[in-house]
Order: structure tokens, then sequence, then C-alpha cells
């Protein structure tokens, strides 16, 4: 059984522009208890959310044409998505990023590379800390 809240499923997407990496994060967590849907860019996270609200996104920082922290704002300005947790994932010696999602009001911020092996942890981690403080 999954993680659910009132009998439905949760639904985390990952935005990375680094292909291998967002294969491997459906690779480890093919078998979680938790969908997944993953985006390569901003843009493409923007037409997905349309289709199907997230209950998590994690998005990486340094993408091309749309950073992450102008797709935040974009998700955000959203009144349909301005309660969704948001976590940022980038590079361990990036402080400035780190800071600069603090500042904007991310939920979150997880060091990357994340551990294949420990991905569905974290997550289930960050679903189970937003989902009493989210309407």
């Amino acid at each position: 059984m999954g993680v659910r809240t009132r009998g439905k499923t949760k639904t985390v997407l990952f935005i990375d522009d680094e292909a291998p990496w967002l294969s491997m994060i459906k690779t480890a967590v093919e078998h979680a208890s938790f969908d997944v849907i993953t985006a390569d860019s901003g843009e493409a996270a923007l037409r997905k959310i349309k289709r199907k609200k997230p209950d998590l996104i994690l998005s990486d920082v340094r993408m091309p044409t749309m950073n992450g922290f102008d797709l935040f704002e974009k998700i955000r300005s959203n009144p349909r998505f301005r309660n969704v947790p948001y976590v940022f994932m980038s590079s361990i010696d990036d402080f400035d990023a780190r800071r600069t999602a603090k500042e904007i009001g991310a939920d979150d911020y997880v060091e990357k590379p994340i551990d294949t092996e420990q991905v569905e942890s974290i997550v289930l981690k960050l679903l189970t800390r937003f989902k009493d403080s989210r309407p």
C-alpha cells in the first residue's frame, strides 16, 4: 500500500535537465509506494502539472532556459499549486542556491547527488513531513 491521504496515492514530480539522473530516479523508485512524474525542464514541468497535480515537487536548481527558482515562482504564483511542497535539489557545494531557496520560500533543500538507494526513503520522509502541514 502506498503513501495515501484520503485514499489517494501520492504523486511526486522530479524535475532535472539531466536525463540519466531522471532515469536513475525513476528506476530507483519504480516499486515505491508513490507515483512518480518526471520532467526534463521547467517548461515540461509546467505542462505536466496541468494534467496531474503533484503532492511534492523536487526540482533541480541549475537548468537551462528556466532555472528552478524561476519555475518555483511560476508554480507558486498559481493558486492551485501554491501549497504544493517544493524542494530544491542541487550540488553539495552550492551555498548560494541553498540560501536563495530559503529566501524565496522553498520548503526544503536536498543535496545532490542523492544516493539512488535512498531516494524512496527521502521522498517518504518529505511526504510524511508535509502531509499534515498543507491544506
